[in-house]
């Protein structure tokens, strides 16, 4: 098994290596920049490691960078401008591919561009292999199980501690900031539609006795989880105090000026709580919970896995959800050895 990992110089990319280093995963660092990708394999500890350089505006050369590899580990954001090359690339060498974009605009363009193509090619491809999406996508299919047939889903994600955001993570959000700021697309009715307001402006988290107010967010999971459930209606939602931080303007000498990402010890210090509220058309309610450390470090974890289970047990060609891609309840159950603990409950009141 061969995984190329595409922006490997990156934090979160410098964070999949050493996760494919821990398993003894052979691996091909790839990227724009030579020395970068020295440096890279210098802090990773893996002097052996082989290095192609490639970049998005040069397809030729990233289906050379991707070809004889089993898989394709995209962590080179914002995905948004760069991505769909790198998806095209690792379809035209016969790989599969995960990325750990968290851009929900991007994430429907991949289902609405490559199905076809990678279906075609007789390969899959998986976007948002992240701590958020994957492991919430994979409860709510088994919510679906439990509630069918589902009205609607709401998914409500909170995350504190961690030191803040990396360069990468912040580059993707001022890429993005105008479809975070209107709150990203809702399902609804069989379609998605941007510039809906949240149904939600208060969520009860678990622990909590008094509601916390919420604001409509941009998640990737309102994309992929209409691909495997029958449903009516699904937004997303964080914490209305996020708001009060995207005022703060960000241009891109501030971004270079601050760390590359936070410390392993600040990392460690960081939780998320990951919240699934579901209904069925007759009114019957369940809560499914998702919380972990780490959420750089669970994203890696995840994303190789992702990857490795593509090549080793492969699904069916095209460009899926994590639930059509894995079997939930496994993955789930893989993740709790990592920190990462997953729960189905009765709803509490409203």
């Amino acid at each position: 098994m061969k995984i190329a990992v595409h922006g490997a110089s990156g934090y979160q990319g410098k964070l999949v290596l050493a996760e494919l280093a821990r398993r003894d995963i052979e691996m091909v660092l790839a990227g724009r920049d030579l020395a970068r990708l020295e440096e890279a394999a210098s802090v990773v500890g893996l002097p052996d490691a082989e290095r192609r350089v490639a970049g998005t505006g040069d397809d030729e050369a990233l289906v050379s960078a991707f070809r004889g590899c089993d898989g394709v580990i995209n962590c080179a954001g914002p995905f948004t401008w760069s991505g769909e090359a790198v998806v095209r690339a690792a379809i035209a060498a016969g790989c599969h591919y995960v990325d750990t974009s968290g851009e929900q605009l991007y994430v429907k363009k991949v289902f609405d561009t490559f199905t076809t193509e990678a279906e075609n090619a007789g390969v899959t491809v998986v976007p948002a292999a992240t701590d958020g999406c994957v492991p919430v996508d994979l409860v709510a299919h088994i919510l679906a199980d439990r509630l069918e047939p589902v009205e609607e889903i709401i998914t409500t994600h909170v995350i504190v501690g961690g030191g803040g955001m990396s360069r990468g993570s912040l580059r993707s959000l001022v890429e993005t900031i105008d479809a975070v700021k209107a709150g990203g697309m809702t399902y609804d009715d069989g379609d998605w539609r941007s510039g809906m307001p949240a149904r939600h402006t208060a969520i009860r988290l678990p622990g909590q006795s008094e509601a916390t107010p919420v604001m409509a967010f941009p998640v990737p999971e309102v994309v992929t989880i209409p691909r495997h459930i029958r449903v009516r209606h699904v937004e997303g939602l964080t914490e209305a105090a996020l708001g009060d931080r995207l005022n703060t303007p960000l241009t891109p000498e501030i971004i270079e000026s601050l760390p590359e990402g936070p410390d392993e010890d600040s990392r460690r210090t960081q939780r998320f709580t990951y919240v699934l509220d579901a209904t069925s058309a007759d009114g019957r309610r369940a809560r499914g919970i998702v919380q972990g450390p780490d959420t750089y470090g669970t994203t890696a974890v995840i994303a190789v896995e992702s990857a490795r289970r593509l090549i080793a047990d492969p699904a069916k060609p095209g460009v899926l959800a994590p639930a059509q891609a894995y079997h939930p309840t496994a993955f789930l159950d893989f993740l709790i050895p990592h920190g990462i603990q997953w729960i189905i409950e009765d709803a509490p009141a409203t």
